[in-house]
């Protein structure tokens, strides 16, 4: 073989390996913005939960004027977990931001699952047209997070794989594709959405 011919398979080696490279850098960036996408759809349905709770609560402080205690900690959690969200949705790959969105998430379910709780004692609040239909809202609302959560979960997975796997963990480690962190709540009984019966 000539001089000019190991250059020539060199050369290709060399382009073989650069395709070879920039496909796994592709798939990297497309499982990456899949993830993102996933969480956009939590992010729709954690913002249509955050809107139905002030009509919530508003609709149940005319008939609990004394679980005042029980209506605030709802409206504590729903604005902690409104700026956990936004921290998280600014950077979905910070394992941090993620960690206090699911903590903040949890506390909010737990405040909803108090006031189910403490609204069974009021008769009257139950037979109200409007409570009733922000129930029924919020039963939907809970149910659709579940599903978007997990789809959120299924591509967090996918992506993670993908960037710790041989050959591609050295090219997730070169150009900062960074893991994802799974929206998952740690304590079993806050795992179960609230309760809603009117």
């Amino acid at each position: 073989m000539g001089p000019i011919v190991i250059l020539l398979v060199l050369l290709a080696v060399l382009v073989f390996v650069g395709f070879f490279l920039v496909g796994i850098y592709n798939t990297l960036v497309g499982l990456r913005n899949r993830f993102k996408n996933a969480f956009a759809q939590v992010d729709v349905q954690l913002k249509r939960r955050y809107d139905l709770i002030p009509n919530l609560v508003e609709t149940a402080k005319g008939y609990m004027a004394h679980e005042s205690g029980t209506l605030t900690a709802v409206v504590e959690a729903r604005a902690k977990a409104t700026q956990a969200n936004v921290r998280f949705a600014g950077n979905p790959t910070d394992p941090a931001a993620m960690r206090d969105l699911a903590q903040a998430e949890s506390g909010l379910s737990g405040a909803l699952g108090k006031l189910m709780v403490v609204s069974e004692n009021y008769p009257e609040l139950k037979a109200d047209a409007t409570m009733r239909t922000l129930m029924e809202e919020l039963a939907s609302t809970e149910n659709r997070i579940a599903f978007s959560r997990q789809a959120f979960n299924d591509s967090v997975q996918e992506y993670n794989t993908s960037r710790e796997v041989f050959p591609n963990v050295f090219v997730a480690n070169s150009f900062g594709f960074l893991p994802a962190e799974l929206f998952k709540i740690e304590n079993d009984i806050e795992k179960v959405a609230p309760t809603v019966k009117f």
